[in-house]
């Protein structure tokens, strides 16, 4: 293939909608091996991945994802997220990243050929609509294989190609290796608060994750 005929693709990564469609599939999400499988496919422009954040606390879990990713050809967008007491009085947390979202994709558009956008919420049938009016195709990642679905079918149906993260699990999930034979002395223990998440594993709880 002819440098000028790869494809030009960016991927849009809802980061909270992607770890509750993960997780209820059964397995952890590798960033690092997520970025790798588009770029042995086509040429990315640009990896974008978004999430609220709470400012009230002092330490979020997923500080240090967003750090990795960073850090490690993401470009990370975050807004503050907003803490409620529902008519329940259950403490809640809310925090959608739709605008941050389709901003950068209608911005992006004109240096595209193809949009992935992982994330199954109804809100964002209209930006791809808007789109493919721009001769750009989309392709949406979410899953059926819940119950309920965790894509919206409007936004299902507008999308040139729909894939279920359960078939790609296999290409961006943590790879299993044997572990290698130490010869040196066994390093000083390092204190629990000192253990950064991984991209493999990047939350250590769950109770401030945005919905």
């Amino acid at each position: 293939m002819q440098p000028e005929r790869i494809e030009r693709v960016a991927v849009f990564i809802d980061g909270a909608n992607l770890y509750a469609a993960s997780r209820t599939l059964g397995f952890d999400v590798d960033y690092k091996n997520l970025l790798a499988h588009f770029r042995q496919r086509a040429y990315l422009v640009r990896a974008y991945y978004y999430t609220a954040l709470l400012e009230t606390e002092e330490y979020s879990p997923l500080r240090p994802l967003v750090d990795w990713l960073g850090y490690n050809g993401y470009a990370v967008v975050t807004k503050p997220a907003k803490e409620f007491t529902d008519a329940t009085g259950r403490r809640r947390v809310k925090g959608s990243v739709d605008i941050e979202m389709a901003v950068d994709i209608l911005d992006l558009t004109p240096h595209l050929d193809h949009a992935v956008i992982f994330s199954g919420d109804g809100d964002l049938r209209r930006l791809v609509e808007s789109v493919q009016r721009r001769g750009v195709r989309v392709t949406v990642i979410s899953t059926i294989r819940t119950q309920p679905a965790m894509i919206a079918d409007d936004l299902r149906r507008q999308a040139d190609a729909f894939i279920d993260l359960a078939d790609l699990a296999e290409h961006i999930t943590r790879r299993q290796v044997e572990p290698r034979t130490r010869t040196a002395p066994a390093p000083r223990a390092v204190a629990s608060t000192g253990v950064r998440a991984t991209p493999a594993d990047p939350f250590r709880e769950t109770s401030a994750l945005p919905e």
